[in-house]
């Protein structure tokens, strides 16, 4: 399975949507999966908008990781 990860440490609620959505609306078509490290040690408001509001079309599902501070998200394939 090919895969990305991104680290979305630091940034703002804000700026961290703005750039997921960028990285979702561009991925390569062999991408099947990215793995969102947004940690959760410094409060929650990273993970609460990638796990329950960031929403976009090629996110086929959100699996919750064992870590908290990781969220993964299955992408469609472009023919589904």
């Amino acid at each position: 399975m090919n895969k990305m990860e991104i680290d979305i440490h630091g940034m703002s609620v804000q700026e961290a949507k703005s750039y997921l959505q960028k990285i979702i609306n561009s991925i390569s078509p062999i991408i099947e999966e990215i793995i969102i490290v947004h940690g959760n040690h410094m409060g929650s408001k990273l993970a609460t908008m990638v796990r329950k509001d960031l929403k976009h079309k090629k996110i086929k599902q959100k699996i919750l990781s064992l870590n908290a501070g990781i969220t993964i998200f299955l992408i469609k394939k472009a023919n589904s």
